[in-house]
């Protein structure tokens, strides 16, 4: 998952876990991005009004969302943190070269900060024609600087909806547990309430096993830690695969830390789901019947992953552990993501690499999956 993967993983290998994500009540309503805009030189002159959909963090653990609209080198728009859910306005410009600088204010329009990076293309993701900004936030004196780096969602609604971001957070002194977990609702429009309430359940019910878990073994005989020991954890963030009128992409990155452990665990769960016809889509949904689509799949990824381990000494892959946690079985294409490119498979810790070595990932082009995919599916229109 691009930097934010590698930031979920550390985090997690410090026992401090957190990573990225998603705009709130009072932010514009249409979440759009044109492809033009997108495919337009880095620091060049995009389409008037085009606007960008950005996910990220300041500080390397606060999460933050961003509309912005891009209008040649004017730009304007909102950002806000999930936990706060207040939209803070910002303006500013962007150069020939993509150096950016936004000014944030308040609602008497004092300025209470800026951000200066560089909009650029961004790194580690699936998609090619996506945007980053990375660099600086600070008061306006310059004092209090902080690095900050926001990731352009792949959101292309047409109609006046927008992505909410919902927090579940928790900390009980007495079980020595905390939960921080995110997810997506989508706001405006009732076609997406089957989406809504599918992601609202996975990840209440994971809090409540996590809570269920962390209260049992607290009852456990033999089970007592010192009361120094560093609290058990969860921590769930999400990213937009995919989101259009007609499908939702929704990559979950679980991270999880048992009070005592040696380190924690992650994992990834995949919500793709059919707006459409209001129910989730299963990776077989994808191919046609008898496709022998695992095997594809499984050689693609594994061809891939060596690649990358001869080229890169120190990624860590394993040939054995590849060959057992890349062949073509379901339960290791779980994690698969729908995105306009192509089929965006993660491997968890311990599945191909070492746990040191994070989450790895393929991109799987529908190029490669041309022959099996269903010509009426839902990602037929991708493969064209």
């Amino acid at each position: 998952m691009r930097t934010t993967s590698s930031l979920i993983f550390l985090a997690i290998a410090l026992v401090t876990l957190g990573a990225c994500r998603r705009p709130a009540a009072t932010q514009p309503a249409a979440n759009t991005n044109d492809t033009a805009a997108h495919e337009a030189p880095v620091g060049g002159k995009a389409l008037t009004g085009d606007k960008f959909y950005f996910s990220g963090m300041i500080a390397n653990n606060l999460p933050v969302e961003m509309t912005i609209t891009r209008d040649g080198d004017r730009l304007t728009g909102t950002y806000f943190y999930p936990k706060v859910g207040k939209n803070i306005n910002l303006a500013g410009t962007i150069d020939k070269d993509g150096n950016v600088e936004l000014k944030e204010s308040d609602e008497s329009g004092k300025d209470t900060g800026v951000f200066k990076g560089k909009w650029k293309p961004a790194t580690d993701s699936p998609d090619t024609s996506l945007s980053e900004i990375e660099g600086k936030w600070s008061k306006p004196d310059g004092s209090k600087e902080t690095a900050f780096q926001v990731f352009q969602q792949p959101i292309t609604f047409t109609t006046a909806v927008r992505v909410n971001p919902k927090v579940i957070k928790e900390a009980n002194k007495a079980k020595h547990y905390t939960v921080d977990a995110e997810y997506p609702q989508i706001e405006g429009d009732a076609r997406f309430d089957g989406f809504n309430r599918e992601v609202r359940a996975l990840i209440t019910k994971d809090v409540a096993a996590f809570k269920t878990s962390e209260t049992a073994s607290e009852t456990d005989a033999g089970t007592e830690t010192p009361a120094e020991t560093t609290d058990s954890t969860l921590d769930v963030r999400y990213e937009i695969r995919c989101a259009t009128d007609d499908l939702i992409s929704i990559e979950f990155t679980e991270g999880s830390y048992e009070r005592g452990a040696a380190h924690g665990n992650s994992n990834t769960t995949v919500v793709n789901y059919d707006v459409k016809n209001g129910k989730k889509v299963a990776l077989a949904d994808l191919f046609n019947p008898k496709s022998n689509f695992l095997s594809v799949l499984s050689a693609y990824c594994i061809k891939d992953l060596r690649d990358r381990a001869k080229k890169d000494k120190d990624a860590m892959l394993d040939e054995e552990m590849m060959k057992s946690g890349a062949a073509p079985r379901a339960d290791n294409y779980q994690a698969c993501a729908i995105t306009k490119k192509g089929l965006w498979i993660t491997f968890d810790p311990y599945q191909v690499a070492a746990y040191a070595a994070g989450p790895q990932h393929v991109l799987v082009p529908y190029s490669a999956l041309k022959d099996i995919l269903k010509p009426d599916g839902v990602v037929a229109a991708f493969a064209k």
